[in-house]
């Protein structure tokens, strides 16, 4: 029967895409499932608000009428505006290694996007820069995230022979956690806040955030504004990843900063690693993977870092380490040994410089590749 290329049309249809990875990756340690719940409202029309701005089709791979491949592929009318380029992304890509397979998905991908007058086609991307991004191409015997992707080192090599070349690259690190926290940062921390007339949120649980969320959107959408492939985000936007991320926010490791008038100036979302309660999810939070996800909260082995931002009239103001020794302070008491940062643009220096203090790796890599059609 050989290769075929089928769109996904139905619901059935797109609960075979979002299964699959389950199928190649049965056996696979280091892959982080993810709820397969979240990653059809993320792929769903009537769910997802980036389609209010937002073109998509999706495509699985059979190859003698097993699936052997997924892509996405999306118009993203916001981004072309913002950046002034004729390009489309695509994303939620898998495939066995079998280079007909990935040729012919690409392939349908790139036609797609030809009949829509585009030039470029780019990717791994999402919708927005809050989905997962970037392909592994170092790090293929490191522990995936809840905030990442993974896949086997044959992707990057079918990519470069189809003529897919890098556009960036994002870093990620793992910090070791410090045995303490020294009284002269404790000292220092405390007169930054002291002389800028900042203090912590002292939230006790997620319903506490709730007043400090739009402050804390307009902070992420300052800091990421200049970012590569960032968009600005809907306010129906910002509600839905509002809902994905928040709920399971724990008070300890995410800290917001605020002024005088209770305005947050500066904010860090970290949470307990969520990779070993999600493999024993299996992609369902019912009926039991609510309770993974639970215990994964309340005995954390391991932090990750999701988003951190500071307003720009804040920043080199020291309110970064101040987070970050908070977090730090209560990741030491409840012995947790080491955190793993998202990734980060391998160009963006700043943030890089917060890990000097630390001993820390570099550990994986990924990669935003592009063809030009």
């Amino acid at each position: 029967m050989g290769i075929e290329i089928k769109e996904v049309v139905t619901k059935s249809d797109l609960k075979k895409f979002v299964k699959f990875p389950f199928i190649l990756y049965k056996d696979n340690k280091y892959w982080a499932p993810p709820f397969l719940r979240d990653e059809i409202k993320i792929l769903d029309r009537n769910i997802n608000p980036a389609f209010e701005h937002c073109r998509s089709k999706y495509w699985l791979a059979y190859k003698d009428g097993v699936i052997a491949g997924r892509i996405a592929v999306i118009i993203n009318n916001t981004l072309i505006e913002k950046w002034k380029v004729k390009k489309a992304r695509f994303g939620w890509i898998d495939f066995i290694d079998d280079e007909n397979v990935s040729r012919e998905l690409l392939g349908k991908a790139e036609s797609w996007v030809k009949e829509n007058a585009l030039e470029a086609l780019e990717g791994p991307m999402g919708f927005t820069d809050l989905d997962e991004e970037g392909m592994l191409v170092e790090g293929f015997e490191e522990q995936g995230t809840y905030a990442t992707t993974y896949n086997y080192p044959y992707y990057p090599e079918h990519l470069k022979k189809l003529g897919y070349e890098k556009q960036v690259d994002w870093l990620e690190f793992e910090i070791k956690v410090p045995e303490k926290i020294p009284e002269k940062i404790v000292r220092v921390n405390n007169l930054i806040l002291k002389r800028s007339k900042l203090h912590l949120l002292e939230a006790k649980n997620a319903k506490e955030y709730k007043p400090y969320i739009p402050g804390f959107w307009a902070i992420i959408e300052e800091a990421f504004e200049e970012l590569f492939g960032t968009v600005p985000l809907s306010e129906k936007q910002m509600k839905f990843y509002t809902d994905q991320y928040f709920g399971f926010i724990v008070p300890e490791y995410t800290k917001f900063i605020l002024n005088e008038n209770d305005e947050v100036v500066a904010a860090g979302l970290t949470f307990p690693s969520f990779t070993q309660a999600l493999r024993k999810a299996k992609g369902h939070m019912l009926p039991f993977g609510f309770i993974h996800m639970l215990k994964a909260i309340k005995k954390p082995s391991t932090l990750d870092f999701y988003l951190i931002g500071v307003k720009k009239q804040y920043k080199g103001h020291g309110v970064i380490s101040i987070m970050m020794n908070e977090i730090n302070k209560n990741a030491i008491k409840n012995k947790i040994m080491v955190c793993e940062t998202n990734p980060e643009l391998e160009d963006n220096k700043p943030v890089q410089d917060m890990w000097k203090q630390y001993e820390h790796r570099q550990h994986k890599r990924r990669r935003c590749f592009i063809k030009t059609l």
